[in-house]
């Protein structure tokens, strides 16, 4: 099933837009694949603004959101997956929405391998019994 982080983040950008407030998101600096300024962040957080104005090129994929926007004068390019989104948000009055923090690819994948392995080591060993 398709995660429906990436439509919501886009609605809610769409949504901020139209009410011509400034959309700002809240990123996971330390996400897996994220491309930012990391020296911008604050405990590992970083707020950029997103609003049509102040970045260029914007693509927001569903598995990928990429823009270009400038730092003290340098174009950067920034790039993250929707899991790394913490939220967004007017920067005017604060309305958005909140993203629960997502475990990080390899976390996912570990559990996934632990899951698997117990599965399987349950399916080796049956324990069938007679019963007269």
């Amino acid at each position: 099933m398709l995660s429906n982080r990436p439509y919501l983040i886009r609605a809610m950008f769409d949504w901020i837009v139209d009410n011509h407030w400034t959309p700002h998101v809240q990123l996971d600096v330390n996400y897996p694949g994220i491309t930012v300024p990391r020296e911008y962040a604050q405990e590992g957080v970083l707020v950029l603004n997103i609003h049509p104005e102040a970045i260029r090129d914007r693509q927001f994929h569903n598995d990928w959101f990429a823009f270009k926007a400038r730092f003290q004068g340098a174009e950067r390019e920034i790039g993250f997956p929707p899991e790394a989104v913490l939220a967004i948000f007017a920067r005017e009055n604060g309305q958005g929405m909140p993203f629960p923090p997502e475990p990080y690819p390899d976390a996912a994948s570990n559990l996934q391998n632990r899951d698997s392995e117990t599965d399987t080591s349950a399916k080796k060993k049956p324990h069938l019994s007679i019963v007269k």
